[in-house]
């Protein structure tokens, strides 16, 4: 009772004074004080800024028309993320979303949240620490996809030994999540020639990865290269490319990134696993709306799960898609993510067609 209190007065005061929050913008200040934060974790994945971040605030918006919405994006930085999710709670934020850089490092935020009554919802990846919720696709599920996607295309290739592995993040909880979703296909079906590790998911760091892979093993050895999502897939590609390795391999991704569709039409890329981010972002709206009216949210959820540090945390985990060119249409086209206009540039137009991708 004590923290709800403090928040209300401290969002009334943080109103008044219009106190600014670097790295944040806000809309206006809401008539019963509710006040939403959203960390998101950086800008190299393209989707954050792109798809999450507007998509969350019209829906809270349209849930909530006077809350107040608060926007910080940590730049893959936790020491920041960490500066901005304390800035929010004292703003007296009712409710954060946080999609963490680095579980761990954000604990003592997420404990320094629940002290005063401020519920935190998990985004995307499982947070640290006393949450209240988590709302994220089955990254199991995603690893799996990823696996099997590249067991089909190596099989129509079978000129090498087996394939690499270029993971996530090892500072993300899902980078595990999907490695060893990954694995669990990949084990008993091909040999896995080499396994690295992506920091921050980084273009440059995975074509470091991937020009050592081809200097170790050789280009002809490497079947198929398991990339954990588009941005490595394109350092992945790009360092085949520079090495001059024809034809490609198949590589897998994640994200559905407009250049990593673009590079399925065009055969550089094998796969990508598309997560519908209108039902995330939808079902992280209406949870975070809940719990900053104090609201059970048993009717939102459809599991549990458990974190390093809190058991039975409610859960909403939402089924991937893979993507390959067979159904660009039917997933991406569909669902409004993109136009067969922004996919098909002129020069792909050709490729388009190919593969039945016409207006």
């Amino acid at each position: 009772m004590r923290g709800r209190r403090w928040r209300v007065a401290a969002g009334l005061l943080a109103g008044v004074l219009a106190v600014s929050l670097a790295g944040c913008t806000d809309g206006g200040e809401g008539e019963d004080g509710l006040t939403v934060g959203l960390l998101l974790p950086s800008r190299a994945v393209p989707r954050w800024e792109q798809s999450d971040k507007p998509l969350i605030e019209k829906r809270v918006k349209e849930l909530c028309p006077d809350c107040t919405l608060m926007y910080a994006n940590a730049e893959n930085d936790a020491a920041s993320q960490r500066q901005q999710m304390n800035s929010m709670i004292t703003r007296g934020a009712s409710v954060l979303i946080l999609d963490v850089v680095d579980p761990k490092a954000l604990r003592s935020s997420v404990r320094a949240a629940d002290r005063e009554g401020i519920p935190v919802l998990a985004y995307d990846r499982l947070a640290e620490g006393p949450i209240s919720g988590f709302v994220s696709f089955d990254g199991g599920q995603v690893g799996r996809l990823q696996g099997e996607a590249l067991l089909k295309g190596i099989r129509a290739r079978a000129e090498g030994d087996g394939v690499v592995m270029v993971n996530g993040d090892p500072s993300s909880p899902n980078s595990a999540w999907y490695e060893g979703g990954a694995r669990s296909v990949l084990r008993d079906e091909v040999r896995i020639l080499k396994s690295y590790n992506t920091v921050g998911y980084r273009t440059e760091n995975a074509h470091d990865h991937m020009s050592a892979a081809i200097s170790d093993l050789g280009p002809n050895r490497i079947d198929g290269v398991l990339a954990a999502n588009d941005s490595i897939a394109a350092g992945v590609i790009a360092a085949l490319k520079s090495a001059r390795v024809s034809p490609l391999p198949p590589v897998t991704g994640q994200d559905a990134d407009l250049s990593a569709v673009r590079r399925i039409v065009e055969g550089e890329q094998y796969m990508t696993v598309y997560k519908p981010f209108r039902q995330e972002t939808e079902a992280a709206a209406a949870m975070a709306v809940a719990l900053a009216r104090g609201n059970d949210l048993g009717a939102l959820v459809t599991t549990r799960v458990d974190s390093p540090t809190t058991e039975n945390v409610p859960a909403r985990l939402l089924d991937p898609v893979s993507v390959t060119q067979d159904n660009i249409g039917p997933t991406l086209i569909r669902d409004g993510v993109y136009t067969i206009d922004q996919i098909c540039p002129p020069k792909l137009r050709s490729d388009c067609a190919q593969i039945g991708l016409t207006r």
